[in-house]
Parts: C-alpha cells; structure tokens; sequence
C-alpha cells in the first residue's frame, strides 16, 4: 500500500518538474518586446535555468545520500515554485535572470533522484507513465500561458498561476516525506545500491558511459529547442500569430504526453530498446512533416508527432541505467545524465537562437534532424559496447 501511495506521490511530483519547463518557450514572442530585448536573449535565460540544473544533477548522489529523496524532492519543488512567483512579479531581464537560478537549481536534484528511485524499484512501464506526468505538467504550461495572453495579455499571470499550483503540490510531497523511508524494498536497496560515492574518473572508464552520455544530450537538445523555438519558428516563418502558436506548441508537450502514456502499455511487450528505435523513427516522420508545403493541418501534426517521437526515447534509456551500468553506479550514472541532458538544453537552444537570428529560422527542421542522427548513432553504439561487455563478462575466455 505505501509502495502505491509513494509511486502516485512520485507522479505528482513530475507534473511539477514539467509545469515551468514549457513557459518559457510559449510565452517569449509575447515576453521579449516588453523586455526590450533581442528575440534570442530567450536561450540566455533557459541557458541559467539549464546551468543551474546540471550543477544540482552532478551533485545529486551526495546530496540525497546526505539528506534522502524525499528531502530533496520536496524541497527542490519549493525552490521552483519560488522561482515561478520571482518571474511573476519581474519586469526586467535581468531579474529573469537571477530567478532563473534557483528555477534551475530546482529541477536537477529531483530529476535525477526520482529517476533512479524508478529504475531499480518499478517496472518500465512505470518509468514510461512517469514520464508521461511530467508532460501533464508540460502541456498545462502553454494551455495557461496561452489563456493569459489571449484575455489578459498577461505572461506575468501565467507565471503566477503555475507558481501557485507548484505551492500545491509542495505542501502534498512534504507532507509525504516520512514514505519514502517506509518503503521497506526501498530501504533496502537504497542501503545496498544506490547510496554508493564514485569518483567521476571512474564512471567515465565505464564502458558505454561516453557514448550515453552524448546520447542524452542530443535528445536534450532536440526536445529543448522544439520547445523553446518552436513557437518563434511557427510565427517568423509561418506567420502564425503568437497567442495562437504559443497553444499550437502545447501540440508538442500534448504528443510527448499521449506517447508515454500509451509506452508505459508498450514496454508489456517491447523492450527499451525498441521503445527507443521507435521514438527515433517516429521524430524522422515528424521532421518530415514540417518540411512538407501542405498547410496548417500537417504543421499542427508534424508538432505532435514529433512530440510522440520524442515520448519513449528519454524514460527508455533512463530505465536501461541499472541494467546497463549496474546497480552500484546507477544513481552516479543518472546524475551524470541528467547533468549531459541539461547541458543540451543549456547550450544548444541560446545556439539555435543565435544561428536562427542570423540565417533564419527555416533551418529549425533541419537542426533537429541533424541532432537526430547523432542520437541514433550514439545509441546503435552504446548498445553494442554493453552487450559486448556482458559477453567478456560471462565468457572471460573471449
């Protein structure tokens, strides 16, 4: 039963790691003239955001083995919905700026503790579902935005609307903190595996870590700048106006959604690595669609197929860490791909921004897809590294 009521806990606590992920990206093309800045002073802020959440990922294993999971979750919830309200009443870049960190900061410990806490206490199809509740919270975040922008012309509301329901949510998961040292398999496995402190010199001579490693970050990166540019690519190159972009980009969080809720029934019968070669597959199909000269309709769907693409890539390869890299390292390794992930989504987007500017943002498809393929690469040769490391491992004679 307190098994159960933790793992509805963890969802919770999802919605409120994906609630701020998707503003900004919705609510810059009505945010930047008021600011009086450059169309791309956008990746700056989500670089700070970024930052703030690979310094917290690198330092996750010491700090939940210092103070627990549930410490760290609920007080990194809090820290965001802080943050969430300092935007709200911000008028000024530069305070974006400074709120920006500890929404940052936020975000890495929590991702990377509950993420580990999945893979070696539930099933695939839990990490697929828990996921998915980090798109509840993702697709609410333009639908909101969009909402204040079209009766209000206010993106400071939309702010302040999702700073209140994260203080919701704060007050549930400290009231939860004592489950999560209840869960007796828990305990134990926490003892026993995940509480270990590993140098980093050693967990980058594990096999596949390199490679898993840029694997995150170009999934990172494609999904940061569909978010976060994806709204300015539908308004400078296909003249959508901004309200209406900023709800027609929700279709991206919408399909990440709707993708991991229908995985989590998927991973019954495929593994991991089918769930990934599919999402990979799927994002191909959606790129595709963008470039296609067929209207509004397959613009709307090319979003949320990508979307759908982008849904079982990230919980799949989450999931595969402890049987990829063991146990022992696990939470090490989750906190170093957390960290990669985030400094895609760091460096790539203010990139993107910068390139966009000065070439156009009709490169954004071809962007992706150029991320893509690395991706792809990445992951056939991780694959390859493990299983021929599992084999030296039972046949040593080889």
């Amino acid at each position: 039963m307190i098994s159960i009521i933790l793992l509805i806990i963890i969802y919770l606590s999802f919605i409120s790691l994906g609630l701020p992920d998707s503003l900004l990206g919705s609510a810059w093309p009505a945010m930047y003239n008021g600011l009086n800045v450059p169309l791309h002073y956008a990746g700056f802020i989500s670089m700070i955001i970024s930052g703030g959440t690979v310094v917290s990922s690198l330092l996750s294993a010491r700090i939940i083995r210092r103070l627990g999971t549930g410490i760290v979750t609920a007080g990194s919830v809090l820290m965001t919905a802080i943050a969430l309200l300092g935007f709200s009443i911000s008028s000024d870049f530069l305070l974006l700026c400074l709120w920006a960190i500890p929404l940052g900061l936020g975000g890495g410990s929590v991702d990377a503790a509950i993420n580990n806490y999945v893979a070696l206490h539930y099933k695939a199809k839990h990490m697929s579902w828990l996921h998915c509740f980090w798109g509840v919270g993702a697709s609410m975040g333009p639908i909101i935005m969009s909402f204040f922008l079209i009766n209000r012309n206010s993106w400071n509301m939309g702010y302040r609307t999702m700073g209140i329901i994260q203080c919701c949510l704060v007050v549930v998961l400290f009231a939860a903190v004592s489950l999560w040292g209840k869960n007796d398999s828990a305990k134990n496995n926490e003892k026993n595996e995940t509480h270990q402190n590993i140098p980093f010199r050693d967990i980058f001579r594990t096999v596949g870590v390199k490679q898993v490693v840029i694997a995150f970050f170009c999934y990172c990166t494609m999904e940061s700048i569909a978010g976060l540019w994806g709204s300015s690519f539908l308004v400078i190159e296909k003249n959508i106006p901004p309200e209406i972009a900023a709800k027609w980009i929700s279709l991206f969080y919408i399909g990440i959604t709707f993708g991991r809720f229908i995985s989590g029934f998927l991973t019954m019968k495929l593994a991991n690595r089918q769930m990934v070669r599919l999402g990979q597959a799927l994002i191909v199909c959606g790129i595709v669609a963008l470039l296609l000269p067929f209207g509004k309709v397959l613009l709307l769907s090319a979003f949320f197929i990508i979307g759908l693409g982008c849904a079982p890539i990230f919980p799949s390869l989450l999931h595969e860490t402890p049987g990829n890299f063991g146990a022992q390292k696990s939470q090490a390794i989750m906190g170093l791909q957390m960290a990669s992930a985030y400094i895609g989504t760091t460096f790539m987007p203010p990139l993107f921004g910068r390139i966009a500017s000065y070439v156009g943002f009709n490169i954004f498809p071809f962007f992706i897809g150029a991320i893509l393929i690395m991706n792809i690469i990445m992951v056939e040769i991780l694959n390859k590294k493990v299983d021929k490391n599992r084999r030296l491992k039972e046949e040593p004679g080889l």
